[in-house]
């Protein structure tokens, strides 16, 4: 599998989870679009790649159960959950709720967003080792009258955790409770169900695990929340905003003109700057931008496909099981969760101080003395060894950092 990536045969790469890795075939399926779209530049963004990005909306939504009507292109899961931020009308004394092992760069988002609005955010302490069963109850148990979402992690970045979400999701929709799941590491990953899941928005990327280009990743809104309460805003505002003013007021004939904004936009002809749908009209269209590794999300499912993907993970979870087993054997350490709870990431606790220096300095003499890329987390009081196990990793590879680790004397 190894000669179908480009990776440095000098280095031990176990940190496919920070930012993926992308086979040739699907680089080279990528490319081919960008020369496409330099042969008519004007015809391939105006008006072509409206179809285009929904054919690929469309095989994505196979992939993950649910509906390409219901989903949109963003760059990074990061971005899907600022454009749900910045959407949802929060007052004073509101509440935000989440855990204390989310992705540090969205809980920025979300401090942020209650700095501004006058709302509480507040972190619900879920304890290592992790208990499946309690997770839900935990979080709902904390949930107040004043609570308007609950923000989680399908698979969580520093503990690399995967958190089951349907109980949750269902519970907190009987309260009136909207959730936003950030499922950054979680396609290509684990099998996905959005539709089972449940969760009003849900975001992730597909340049992770997935093995798409860097810069592709979708937002998906449950179908009964299209329509609302929470309109979602786009991070730019374009011409999707025109096309819906003008069809608001009737200046569009959907009919006629096949859904083209006409008249006061300045603009007719183009497809992609209006969109079929609210979600496409207000989200599609950001301006200029290099389309092509949202379209060649699809090359990345056929490779996968094409190489029997759940076998490959099953294979890989596997190892990093056994990785963590003979780890935690020497140290005399415990697993922070169970082995089921886990996928292709796994964070073995090691035996050093818990600080960031400490963390920093293990990372660092991996990097440099041993050629091992693999990052280092610190997470209530552990320091955390975050292995990431893909297809192309090698037991050789584990046991480089297996044998690392020991020479640390950690």
């Amino acid at each position: 599998m190894r000669q179908h990536f480009l990776l440095d045969p000098e280095v031990t790469f176990l940190n496919h989870g920070s930012f993926g890795a992308t086979p040739r075939v699907v680089l080279q399926a990528q490319q081919r679009a960008q020369l496409e779209m330099e042969r008519n530049p004007v015809a391939y963004l105006g008006r072509a790649s409206a179809a285009l990005l929904a054919s690929a909306r469309q095989r994505l939504a196979a992939e993950i159960g649910a509906r390409g009507e219901d989903l949109v292109f963003v760059p990074n899961a990061s971005t899907g959950v600022n454009i749900v931020a910045r959407s949802l009308a929060l007052a004073p004394g509101d509440e935000v709720l989440t855990t204390d092992h989310e992705y540090g760069a969205c809980v920025a988002t979300w401090q942020r967003r209650c700095v501004e609005s006058g709302a509480v955010l507040r972190t619900v302490a879920v304890p290592l080792p992790f208990e499946p069963e309690a997770f839900a109850e935990r979080l709902l148990a904390a949930c107040t009258p004043r609570t308007r979402l609950v923000f989680v992690s399908h698979i969580t970045s520093t503990t690399a955790i995967v958190f089951p979400l349907r109980a949750l999701c269902a519970a907190a929709r009987e309260r009136g409770v909207i959730t936003l799941v950030d499922g950054a590491h979680a396609p290509g990953q684990v099998a996905l169900d959005l539709a089972a899941i449940g969760a009003d928005f849900y975001t992730g990327n597909c340049h992770k695990w997935m093995c798409a280009p860097k810069g592709s990743a979708f937002l998906h809104v449950r179908p009964d929340r299209l329509a609302g309460p929470v309109l979602l805003e786009a991070p730019v505002v374009s011409w999707g905003y025109v096309a819906e003013q003008a069809e608001d007021e009737g200046a569009v004939d959907g009919a006629a003109s096949g859904g083209l904004a006409v008249g006061r936009t300045g603009h007719t002809g183009f497809d992609a700057y209006t969109g079929r749908t609210p979600l496409e009209r207000r989200l599609q269209w950001q301006g200029t931008r290099d389309l092509s590794a949202f379209l060649s999300v699809p090359a990345a499912i056929e490779f996968q496909a094409a190489h029997d993907w759940p076998a490959w993970r099953r294979r890989c979870h596997d190892m990093a099981i056994e990785l963590q087993r003979e780890v935690l054997a020497r140290n005399g350490l415990a697993p922070v969760a169970p082995d089921d709870a886990l996928a292709q990431m796994v964070p073995i606790p090691v035996r050093t101080p818990a600080t960031g220096d400490h963390a920093e300095a293990l990372r660092r003499w991996l990097c440099d003395e041993r050629r091992i890329e693999v990052p280092v987390t610190q997470h209530a009081g552990q320091v955390l060894v975050r292995a990431s196990v893909q297809a192309y990793n090698t037991h050789e590879d584990l046991e480089r950092l297996r044998d690392a680790l020991a020479a640390a004397g950690v």
